[in-house]
């Protein structure tokens, strides 16, 4: 360590760079997985709902299809095109951000104006359930997040691009992906610190109060104590 004109400028421990260098790659990891691919049943008038954390101004991209259940094959099969789902998406502070009726396959886009917890739900339109009453619907569902919401592929042959201006593009937006998700991180962090601090704030005004309140006891019963005393002319 050396200080020079009032400025500490500390030298690195050992190890550090290669700290720093496994929290990047472990976030480029993560960065990777950012897509979510599943199926779920719902039954009629069912409604399932997924959280995603998303950073703000971020695109998010749903593709999804349905499958029948066949009661005589006892296969999952394509739903006839006259089955529709409603998508709806809420931001953190409860606002509708998506809402819209799809058909049996389809496609949803929307993009996040607040970081948070945002809730995704799916159900079908009950009129056309009656198709299959009593049966089960299989929905399929794959949710992209950041720049793996991108068809390169598409962007590619749109802009004109080379192979290596193509994997330029894709590097940029991943570093801005990354700076999102920092700067979300920063904001998670910092709300997680005002809770905290509102926390212990409250428990330290319960525990002054609950002080006031025990003194306030001790001083009434002493109170009560020495007038019971005097009128039995004990003292």
């Amino acid at each position: 360590m050396a200080v020079e004109l009032g400025v500490r400028v500390v030298r690195p421990r050992p190890g550090t760079e290669l700290g720093v260098v496994m929290r990047s790659l472990l976030l480029l990891l993560w960065l990777g997985t950012r897509g979510s691919a599943l199926y779920f049943h719902i039954g009629e008038t069912e409604k399932k709902c997924f959280i995603e954390e998303i950073p703000d101004e971020t695109m998010v991209i749903g593709n999804y299809r349905t499958q029948l259940y066949d009661k005589q094959r006892e296969e999952y099969q394509p739903a006839t095109p006259g089955l529709g789902m409603f998508v709806e998406v809420k931001d953190p502070e409860d606002k509708v951000i998506l809402a819209r009726q799809y058909g049996s396959e389809g496609r949803f886009t929307f993009t996040s104006h607040t970081p948070g917890e945002h809730q995704i739900c799916l159900h079908s339109n009950s009129t056309k359930f009656s198709l299959f009453a009593g049966g089960m619907l299989r929905v399929h569902l794959d949710i992209q997040v950041g720049e793996h919401a991108n068809d390169y592929a598409e962007i590619a042959a749109k802009d004109k691009l080379s192979e290596l201006q193509l994997r330029v593009r894709q590097l940029v937006e991943q570093v801005e992906q990354i700076q999102k998700e920092q700067n979300y991180q920063r904001w998670r962090e910092e709300r997680f610190r005002q809770t905290s601090e509102s926390t212990n704030q409250r428990v330290l005004w319960w525990s002054i109060l609950q002080t006031l309140i025990l003194v306030a006891i001790g001083v009434w019963q002493m109170r009560h104590l020495k007038s019971f005393f005097e009128a039995k002319k004990l003292v």
